[in-house]
This record gives structure tokens, sequence and C-alpha cells, in this order.
């Protein structure tokens, strides 16, 4: 029978849960890797047995883990993660200028075609590649050089925490950076642009349609239509039909339009799923009450999703790397939360069950789907 692996990242450790096709019953393996924070783990789309997780330290700094065993087993890659040439600053807080400085590994994203292929986001914010399993590791500078000089952090620091393959075009990648906005090669990263037409950011930047300084907290993608993103921005749930030439609003009749994470239907390509947040400054749900909601129509037409989530007194969060798909049908899907609950839905989010509960708190989650020999 096929199963489901989901991969949680905490800020104690990592932790694997499974389940059959039916999602009922789930095993939890964990905490790997206790008390460190694990940002993001994630398996290769080509050989599900190969999962890599950034694993890091204030104390003890970056460490890059790759299994080869679907999680029973790992051993340290490489972490060696230098800015080619002379990075050069960017700006700061309170808008001078400050050093580039590598602190920590945001996501990790396989191939879609290769498992010893895997991207790295990184703070301060630059993207890298490795093609030997995480072993080295080479950035795409000319990414920076998008007017990189005006980047600065958000809250949560300037990471490079989004990062989407064309399942169409391996040459084209997009990233998004908090808080500089997103970005597109079509050259397999020799150069890139900014893809920030049609946002506005009236709170963050004095000229609120800037090129870049765009707080974007996620993108997301549905594989058949890699032209079609959306955007939760730190205010805005937005849409493009042409790759990012054009972004416009779909908020709709949301409770409220700041929010950290966005995913698509594993088969609908016009149905996604967004949990709102009362403010920037306020990180939890509105009245209290924990809502998924989900569009149908691409955006703008907003329903709750409520079953078997607390309705009164839940002030968690839900964070950009802590929503998910699977690929079965029904589509399943699945958050954690700051207060350390896992839930999962079998049933397109019409339902939800807490699949696991008192985990430290929820970083990143992912789903893998896996045949009975994986």
């Amino acid at each position: 029978m096929d199963a489901v692996r989901v991969l949680v990242g905490t800020r104690k450790g990592a932790f694997i849960l499974t389940s059959d096709s039916r999602r009922e019953y789930w095993d939890i393996k964990g905490p790997l890797f206790a008390g460190w924070e694990i940002y993001h783990i994630k398996g290769s789309p080509v050989d599900p047995k190969r999962l890599y997780a950034s694993q890091t330290s204030g104390w003890f700094g970056q460490v890059i883990q790759r299994s080869d065993d679907g999680g029973l087993t790992w051993e340290t890659a490489g972490n060696n993660f230098t800015y080619e040439g002379n990075p050069g600053t960017h700006q700061w807080y309170d808008g001078s200028q400050h050093p580039w400085e590598f602190k920590r590994v945001w996501k990790l994203e396989p191939s879609l075609t290769d498992p010893n292929v895997v991207f790295a986001g990184v703070e301060d914010a630059a993207l890298f590649r490795s093609g030997d399993s995480g072993q080295t590791w080479q950035e795409f500078p000319a990414l920076r050089g998008v007017k990189g000089d005006l980047w600065s952090p958000g809250a949560g620091g300037m990471c490079l925490h989004t990062i989407i393959q064309d399942p169409g075009n391996p040459l084209r990648l997009f990233t998004a950076i908090s808080a500089a906005g997103a970005f597109r090669t079509d050259d397999g990263g020799q150069s890139w642009r900014a893809i920030t037409s049609g946002l506005r950011s009236n709170y963050e930047l004095a000229d609120a349609e800037a090129e870049v300084g765009h707080c974007v907290h996620s993108l997301a993608m549905h594989a058949s239509h890699p032209g079609r993103l959306f955007m939760q921005k730190h205010w805005d749930v937005m849409r493009t039909d042409d790759a990012g030439e054009l972004w416009y609003e779909v908020s709709g009749n949301l409770p409220s339009d700041f929010g950290f994470a966005i995913t698509v239907h594993c088969q609908e390509p016009d149905t996604i799923y967004v949990v709102p947040i009362k403010s920037d400054s306020e990180h939890y749900p509105p009245d209290g009450a924990l809502r998924v909601y989900r569009s149908r129509t691409g955006g703008n037409e907003w329903e709750a999703l409520t079953k078997g989530l607390p309705q009164s007194n839940c002030y968690v969060n839900v964070l950009r790397s802590a929503l998910t798909v699977d690929s079965l049908d029904p589509c399943g899907v699945y958050f954690g939360t700051t207060g350390g609950q896992v839930y999962a839905s079998p049933d397109e989010g019409n339902s939800w069950t807490s699949i696991a509960q008192h985990l430290p708190a929820v970083l990143s989650v992912e789903a893998q789907c896996l045949n009975g020999s994986a």
C-alpha cells in the first residue's frame, strides 16, 4: 500500500510522521537532531529516500544533513556557503549599509530531475546550488546584482525562503526574498530580474511601487500551470498569470490579507490555501480562531475551513514553510503551528485532525507520497 511521509522541522529538532494512504493513523519518529533548529527538511521528488535537512544553531552554526534511506540514518554534507567575489553591502534596518554575512540556510529545494542536485536559499539572501548531493555549494551571484544594495531584512532576517522550479523549463527558477521581492531567471541563473510589477507596499516602502524592497512571504505554483503563481505578501494575497510580469490582488473576502504561508491543491491549479494572521504585529489568527481559507477560483472568493480546528482561544502562528499538500486523490493538506501542533486533512481541507501535538514550534512541513517499495 502507498504511504505518506510528512517531514516536520521545528525549533528543537526534526520529526518524521508516516501513515498509509488513508491518512488516519500516524507514526511519529523524532526528534532528529534534538535541540537544533531545523529550518527545513525535504525529500527528493526523484528518489524519495534522499532527504536533505538544514540544521542550524546560534552557537554551533550551520550544518547540512543528508539521508539516503528515508531518514533512518544521516550524514553531514558540505557547509561551505561562500558568496562569490566581494558581496559588498546591503541596506540595514536603520537605512545604513551593512556587510553581507552568511547566517543560515532557510530553504532546501531538491531538483525535480536529479537526486544529486539541490538548491539552497540562505540568509543573508542568496541562492546556492549543489550538484554533488550537498557536498559543495556554488552561489548564483547575479541574483544579488538586482539592486542587492537596496535589499533589507524583514523582521525575521533577510532570507531567501522560496525556490520554485519550472517543470517544463529547467532554465527557469523563481525565488522570493524577505524583504526584497520576487525574482526570476530564464537562463539557469546566469541573469535575474525582479518580478514585482503590480506589487504595492504602502506601509513598508517610501516608494510603494519600487522594484525591490517588497516583503514577499511565500510563493506557490502548480506544476501544470508554471506561468501562474500565487503570493502571500506582507499584506495582500497576489496572483500572476504571466510568470510574474504583472501581479494583481486576490485577497477578496479574507478576514485579513496578512499571513505567511500559501500552497496550491495538487490536482486543481486554481484551488489555493492560505492561513490569515491578524496583523504584522499580532501574529495569531483573527478572533483567536484557527482557520485555513480555500479558494477554488484562484482567489477573490474564499471559504473558511474550520472542522476539527480550534475556534476559540487559539493564538498560534503558521510560518511561511509550514503549509503543504500531498499528491494523493483526494488531496491531503498539512500545516504546523508555532504551538507545536501538526494538522492534517485527507479531504482537501474539509476536515482536520491533529496528527502531532506538543512539538517545539514548527518551522516547516513537507509531504512525500511513497509507493510500497520506498
